[in-house]
């Protein structure tokens, strides 16, 4: 099969999206493409994401045009894969079921071909009742699982529905400038000049008006800038250590928070994570925009496994959480995340926030920060916090739900009193 072809991609589509299915996220997944020809690894790429994002639409269809379950996983989602490509490309309906056919001529010998062609052929002759139907199923029409879109009416009466539609969005691709090196405006001029026109967002950021690849950003391998979500750029920005102050970024990877603080004064900063491989993404970004921090492989709740008793002046806590705030990036996350999932994450965050409020100076500054848009990660853990820790006061709060701006995050900056 042509690496070019349609039939291709939605094959490759299948096998990342089959991988998400039985537990991997899908960066993990997609990984397993990086060998492919570019052009095909994009059209995968593509068409899972986009599957990802009508998961629950797929699914509800499937449920209704398979007379029972399918138990071969890749064949299963290939069939998600083409009706995808069915719904957002329906002037290639033929092409798409031709190839989706050929694509299953490489799954499991062949067996499913005939499966494949039945079902689609049966989507394009009902399509118009199945749609009907599926627009009057919660879940398949909000592209969200039911607890999770239970969870959101419950907190956000008035704004759920747009924070739906932002989840099921493609995201922008939005750029932090190194003031360091230049001023947005400036680097502003140089994206005009390549062709990538861009608007600024916040004190640091550009979004462009149409997604590119890294190697088209100019200056980007000399570290003039960065791709970080405007609303991820907030926490630097909120935090804002003084220059020489000594900090901690206890969540570090992949050490974009981490750079933006260097950008922003000249510090002494540990930065720590748990996971080894994600720690060498923080280096690796560091190197990139000559910028130095120590990093170590640490669980940062393990204190007396890193700490040197050395109080800090300023802590940057980027716990992990239910990433609920980010699912365009991530569209992976709205099907691998469970609702107990949310009470195990608070209960890490708890554990975070108590080992680290010590290992603060008098007077020092600690900024809680979540990519979630669930009450339990965000100022539900902070009023219990406040609750156990007296000597601590709020200074500022910001909850940042998914716009077309930005991300969905959480920020919450205490001060211990001096």
């Amino acid at each position: 099969m042509p690496a070019d072809s349609l039939g291709w991609s939605l094959l490759l589509a299948a096998r990342a999206v089959a991988a998400v299915r039985d537990g991997k996220s899908l960066t993990e997944a997609l990984l397993a493409l990086s060998k492919e020809l570019p052009v095909a690894r994009s059209a995968a790429q593509d068409v899972a994401y986009g599957v990802l994002r009508r998961y629950g639409w797929g699914e509800f269809l499937l449920g209704r045009l398979l007379e029972k379950p399918l138990t071969h996983p890749e064949t299963h989602a290939l069939l998600l894969a083409a009706l995808y490509r069915l719904e957002t490309r329906p002037e290639a309906a033929h092409t798409v079921v031709d190839q989706a056919v050929v694509a299953a001529g490489e799954l499991a010998g062949g067996v499913f071909k005939g499966l494949v062609n039945g079902v689609l052929r049966n989507f394009l002759r009902r399509r118009e009742s199945l749609l009907a139907a599926a627009a009057a199923d919660d879940q398949a029409a909000q592209q969200h699982p039911n607890w999770w879109l239970r969870k959101l009416r419950r907190a956000y009466p008035q704004d759920w529905q747009r924070i739906v539609a932002a989840g099921n969005s493609q995201p922008p691709m939005t750029l932090r400038v190194n003031r360091r090196r230049l001023a947005p405006a400036d680097y502003a001029a140089r994206l005009e000049l390549a062709g990538h026109p861009a608007r600024p967002v916040g004190l640091s950021g550009l979004q462009l008006e149409r997604p590119v690849s890294v190697d088209a950003l100019p200056g980007f391998f000399d570290g003039l800038v960065s791709v970080q979500d405007a609303g991820a750029q907030r926490a630097a920005e909120l935090l804002d250590p003084v220059a020489g102050a000594y900090v901690l970024d206890a969540c570090a990877a992949p050490g974009g928070k981490t750079a933006h603080l260097l950008e922003r004064a000249d510090l002494d900063l540990l930065a720590l994570d748990i996971d080894a491989g994600r720690t060498r993404r923080i280096e690796e970004n560091l190197q990139r925009l000559a910028l130095h921090a120590t990093v170590r492989v640490a669980d940062c709740s393990a204190v007396d496994q890193w700490w040197d008793g050395r109080p800090f002046d300023a802590i940057l806590a980027d716990v992990p959480c239910s990433a609920s705030g980010v699912v365009r990036r991530h569209p992976d996350i709205k099907w691998l995340r469970r609702e107990g999932d949310i009470r195990r994450f608070a209960q890490t965050q708890t554990a975070i926030l108590d080992a680290l409020w010590p290992l603060l100076k008098p007077g020092g500054k600690l900024l809680y920060a979540t990519c979630s848009v669930f009450p339990e990660e965000n100022g539900g853990q902070i009023d219990a916090f406040l609750v156990r820790q007296p000597d601590a006061e709020q200074l500022r709060v910001e909850q940042l739900l998914p716009l077309e701006e930005h991300d969905g995050f959480y920020y919450a900056l205490l001060r211990k009193s001096p």
